[in-house]
């Protein structure tokens, strides 16, 4: 049985307040023409640098059923004032119409794996009736996108939602309007906007101001700023459960025992409890699986597929995906965190390499943008745990890297290069067959193409250098 057109020409312009030239119905909803199929929906939007209306006729080459423009072009499209303004209108259509649970995401880190992993349980309950924002669409842009993107009849809508400044996620989670909201942790993310942790604690406590009624907040039990998270969430939330690892918290990982599968998890609900295994590694992704299992319950979702799912998830593409790639000898195993960085995540998978069964262990990191003053602080502050974790080598990339590498001279060996580039170059003289290594930086270093490049096989193996 086929679904309904997910828009109509019709429905769109009620929804923005639009004209239409030339009906058509969509399936689906794109700002970026290189990313239009056929049958889309195409949003011309105006930027600082570019005008999507100088791309609608790729756009419709590329299939698009129809675009929504503010001026006319050569095509079924509908006709507004402001195309930023219509994406939002449709986005609000879109949460008004359906009858989904909406569960909304933010934290400083975690938040997109977290939300991956809610809709993998949801999608394990009910196959095909569970949607989530796609990417890192977390901001005011890709989250009207998001939302604009769920079929009327969803079962299940999971929305991340980021910010960099006070009163960002205040607007997103209006929009959003979610049943439950989350926040994953609290770190030093975007430190550069913030006065301190308590500001950022503060930001993303605006997420439960979009609650609905008898909404429910999902509080890290464990992190220094629960109880000012809790105060953030009194007033907009009538249920407030916390989840972590610490006797208290509301939804508990009780026991978390690594073995070969994964980590056996058994946790302790409000009314209930579960066995179940996670498959994804590391401390962090305990705590990410408690606040699952609490979104998971809070709407009434089916427990017994969510564990099903958390035991055959994949690490993300950039989120803790890990690739053998081939090299002279044998393979090496790569640990892909090129996504996103900041201190807290840093630790927490530079430790989880610490736990690899291998020759040797390599890191590359890369700065860690946005964090302000204190980042000198922040980055040489990542020499202990790599000392903990037993690294034999690291590859700094990146001008804020020298912090860390003059914290490390003397203590153990490493390169501090300039770039992306160089570190490829350095890389490919490094890896060896039996080595584990981490890749990971803020997403602006561009590490993304050594993991890239590692698994396309293109590497020469060669010796460990002396530190530079």
């Amino acid at each position: 049985m086929s679904r309904s057109p997910l828009w109509t020409a019709f429905d769109i312009a009620a929804a923005a307040d639009g004209e239409v030239f030339g009906d058509f119905s969509a399936n689906g909803v794109a700002f970026d023409s290189r990313e239009v199929g056929p049958g889309d929906l195409f949003v011309a939007m105006k930027g600082e640098t570019t005008d999507g209306h100088r791309f609608a006729d790729k756009a419709f080459a590329a299939g698009a059923a129809g675009a929504i423009v503010s001026q006319p072009v050569a095509g079924p499209h509908i006709l507004v004032a402001d195309t930023a303004a219509a994406l939002d209108a449709l986005g609000k259509a879109s949460r008004a119409r359906t009858q989904a649970a909406i569960i909304g995401v933010t934290g400083s880190v975690g938040k997109t794996g977290t939300k991956e992993a809610l809709f993998a349980c949801f999608d394990r309950a009910t196959p095909g009736q569970a949607h989530r924002s796609l990417k890192s669409y977390n901001n005011h842009v890709g989250v009207p996108l998001s939302l604009a993107r769920m079929p009327a009849d969803t079962r299940y809508g999971v929305f991340e939602m980021g910010m960099s400044a006070a009163g960002e996620l205040a607007a997103l989670t209006r929009l959003v309007r979610p049943q439950v909201a989350i926040v994953t942790a609290i770190a030093p993310a975007h430190s550069a906007f913030f006065a301190g942790e308590e500001a950022i604690a503060d930001a993303k406590g605006e997420i439960f101001q979009g609650l609905e009624p008898g909404g429910t907040a999902i509080i890290p039990f464990d992190s220094p700023h629960r109880d000012r998270l809790i105060a953030a969430a009194r007033g907009h939330a009538d249920r407030i459960w916390t989840f972590g690892r610490g006797e208290g918290a509301d939804i508990r990982a009780r026991e978390a025992l690594r073995g070969p599968r994964g980590t056996l998890i058994a946790a302790t609900l409000p009314d209930a409890e579960l066995t179940f295994t996670l498959a994804p590694p590391g401390d962090h992704w305990v705590s990410n699986a408690m606040a699952v299992i609490a979104a998971v319950h809070a709407v009434g979702g089916d427990l017994a597929a969510a564990g099903l799912a958390l035991a055959d998830m994949a690490g993300l593409a950039g989120r803790g995906r890990r690739v053998l790639a081939p090299v002279e000898g044998g393979e090496a195993l790569v640990i892909d965190e090129s996504y996103n960085a900041n201190p807290a995540s840093m630790a927490a998978t530079i430790a989880l390499l610490g736990e690899e069964k291998a020759d040797r262990r390599i890191v590359v990191l890369g700065d860690m943008r946005e964090l302000g003053g204190k980042s000198p602080l922040y980055h040489a502050g990542l020499a202990q745990p790599l000392q903990r974790a037993g690294v034999d080598f690291a590859l700094l990339v990146g001008p804020e890297m020298a912090a860390l590498a003059n914290e490390l001279e003397g203590r153990m060996d490493f390169a501090h290069v300039p770039d992306a580039a160089a570190a490829l170059e350095r890389l490919e003289s490094v890896i060896q067959a039996g080595d584990a290594v981490l890749i990971k930086g803020s997403n602006a270093i561009g590490l993304a193409r050594l993991v890239e490049h590692l698994g396309s096989g293109a590497v020469a193996a060669g010796k460990m250098p002396c530190s530079t």
